[in-house]
């Protein structure tokens, strides 16, 4: 966790995000954002920052997304580069083919409508082929990406699961295990503030350095005023 930024009531997370990326050092950095980030001046920004973006497309940019599904579809082979990945958790098998292209001059402004903000440095498209299998169900799903950064198929898979690593590392565990969805702070700034709290916490519960669970690791600290000092220690000037 590096930095946060709230969301006003009246606004989403196309302005926040910007706001939040001023204040990051990201040279360097792939940036991964849900659809939600997929717009041109976010892009744009990440692109100033000297870091380079892997943006979800979804039917908020419908015409980028029909196209990019329309040339997989057809794209010859030698075009694309293609790898797969088996998960097996939580009951189920999933399979997934990760599908990269590098040629990507057909992606014009024009292709919108004349005048229409481009996509800063556009340097991959990729897809991703999940089958999904549940005990006797199988479900399929599609998603495409767009980055700056030219990406094989494989550095594509290990950017898009270390994004969704970032839900069941960080959310999840500030939902399960610091209980954060049953928070009754709503007045002022005590949400906000003790967001910022819990983050502090979990990353230097996080370094803790040995084998035990995050639950465990809070445990004994709360037991154990020695440990407590270990887990305090990259505090301490």
């Amino acid at each position: 966790m590096l930095g946060q930024e709230a969301v006003d009531d009246k606004s989403n997370e196309i302005t926040a995000i910007p706001a939040l990326l001023e204040r990051i050092d990201l040279g360097g950095a792939l940036v991964s954002i849900d659809a939600m980030g997929c717009n041109a001046n976010i892009a744009q920004a990440i692109v100033d920052a000297k870091a380079d973006y892997l943006l979800a497309v979804k039917d908020n940019q419908p015409t980028l997304h029909a196209d990019i599904k329309s040339y997989f579809e057809t794209a010859p082979s030698g075009e694309v580069e293609r790898c797969e990945t088996v998960g097996k958790d939580h009951g189920r098998i999933e399979v997934r083919v990760h599908t990269v292209s590098h040629t990507v001059d057909w992606t014009t402004s024009e292709r919108s409508y004349p005048g229409a903000p481009r996509f800063p440095k556009l340097a991959t498209i990729a897809m991703i082929e999940s089958q999904i299998e549940r005990g006797d169900k199988i479900e399929t799903e599609r998603r495409s990406y767009i980055s700056s950064r030219t990406l094989s198929a494989e550095s594509f898979a290990d950017a898009v699961r270390s994004h969704w690593a970032i839900e069941n590392n960080l959310h999840w565990t500030l939902d399960v295990t610091f209980n954060e969805d049953q928070s009754r702070l709503r007045i002022g700034h005590g949400a906000k503030n003790m967001a910022v709290v819990r983050h502090f916490a979990l990353n230097l519960v996080r370094q803790a350095g040995d084998k035990r669970s995050i639950k465990r690791r809070r445990k004994r600290a709360s037991w154990d005023p020695q440990y407590l000092l270990q887990i305090l220690q990259p505090l301490r000037c």
